[in-house]
């Protein structure tokens, strides 16, 4: 088994650490938190003092970080130099595509192979090992990255080039947060017009306005199968995560010259719901905000 360092255990990263070091991997982490260096050190995981002591002597380093200033300054300041050059480095932050491919160019002068491979699927998956990869770089970047990915996940997709993993997750995340707002106004028009929510959920998820907003992580409580809705939608992907991931695709739909009238509306709408104290719950509760008059079915 190989050596891995893993930088940033959050909601997301302590998961995927703690399947790597479960599928028996030596795995040095790293994070600002004390609380999360204690939760990976329970679940199998060795803690060190920082980011350049977990990439000595890795096979391969993954960072799991919020923004593309945090990847950039760390591979920057502790993995650039400090790193053995034959260690694969995987950043599965998901970042703007600029980033993404300025660091992997970095990389490569500096004697490394990169990879930018975001993921899909939020917490649940995270922790269960059920996450799609979508990856960006070489093909021998990819094939060197796939069977730590394959440890963490359902699904690794070679996506095309440095920062083709990023694109295809904010497009993804794009399409996402534009049909749940859709998907939450239905379900508020069809209960406002008298409609059983269940039956609609029933009718829907086999006619052509299924999507899965609709049949996997259905916003309303008590409908299909369990979703944050079910749990006061806390947990899940956070607003807050949706809203940055709408600015992304707003800012690369800018620099590509794209007009995403969808995007933008679901990014005003989602930064609406946020100032409105929406931030930290799972992002289907903008149902709440579609229609403040809504209400849960009994």
């Amino acid at each position: 088994m190989a050596n891995v360092a893993f930088i940033g255990l959050g909601n997301m990263g302590g998961g995927m650490a703690a399947n790597l070091a479960k599928a028996g991997h030596q795995v040095r982490a790293f994070d600002l938190s004390e609380a999360a260096l204690t939760k990976a050190e329970e679940r199998g995981c060795s803690r060190v003092s920082d980011a350049a002591a977990a990439v000595e002597g890795a096979d391969a380093v993954i960072t799991m970080l919020p923004a593309g200033k945090h990847v950039a300054e760390v591979f920057r300041s502790a993995v650039f130099g400090k790193a053995p050059t034959s260690a694969i480095l995987i950043d599965c932050s998901t970042i703007d595509v600029d980033t993404a491919r300025t660091v992997e160019v970095e990389a490569q002068a500096a004697g490394y192979t990169m990879v930018d491979a975001p993921v899909s699927g939020g917490i649940a998956a995270a922790e269960g090992g059920t996450l799609t990869f979508m990856v960006g770089g070489t093909d021998d970047g990819f094939e060197r990255a796939r069977p730590y990915l394959e440890q963490m996940g359902k699904a690794v997709i070679h996506a095309g080039g440095a920062g083709a993993g990023q694109a295809a997750k904010i497009c993804n995340n794009m399409l996402l947060g534009a049909t749940m707002v859709a998907t939450c106004e239905t379900f508020a028009l069809a209960q406002k017009l008298g409609l059983d929510l269940q039956t609609f959920f029933d009718i829907s998820s086999k006619a052509s306005g299924q999507s899965w907003s609709m049949t996997s992580y259905c916003p309303v409580p008590g409908v299909g199968p369990e979703t944050p809705a079910d749990r006061g939608y806390q947990g899940g992907f956070a607003t807050a995560l949706m809203l940055k991931d709408l600015k992304l695709a707003a800012e690369a739909a800018r620099a590509a010259g794209a007009y995403t009238p969808m995007g933008g509306e679901a990014e005003e709408l989602y930064q609406r719901f946020a100032d409105r104290g929406g931030a930290g719950l799972d992002f289907s509760a903008i149902i709440k905000m579609i229609d403040d008059s809504w209400t849960p079915p009994a």
